[in-house]
């Protein structure tokens, strides 16, 4: 299984209610529509300090299809909406290692 996880911070001129909307309320049903998306985790940031307001996490079966998704219209819709709504976005790719669960 592959793992994206990316790495969200709001616009300037958004607060913090403004951000947990966009990512939950506007941005969730798109992201939903990813081809072969297996697993989808949001998650928004307490501790604003850190510099990070929000984490995503997304499953695919392959890197393949995580690239494959983001070639797709609606792929490259969610892309588009994240670059209008954040100021920074960094996506890592990682090796999932379960330790418990």
């Amino acid at each position: 299984m592959f793992k994206a996880i990316i790495l969200l911070t709001r616009r300037d001129d958004a607060t913090p209610a403004d951000f947990r909307d966009w990512m939950l309320v506007r941005h969730a049903p798109l992201a939903k529509q990813l081809p072969g998306v297996r697993k989808l985790v949001f998650n928004l940031v307490e501790n604003a300090d850190c510099g990070y307001d929000g984490v995503s996490e997304l499953w695919f079966d392959t890197r393949e299809a995580f690239d494959a998704a983001y070639q797709t219209e609606i792929g490259k819709a969610v892309a588009g909406d994240s670059i209008a709504n954040v100021k920074t976005r960094l996506r890592m790719f990682v090796d999932e290692q379960p330790q418990i669960g």
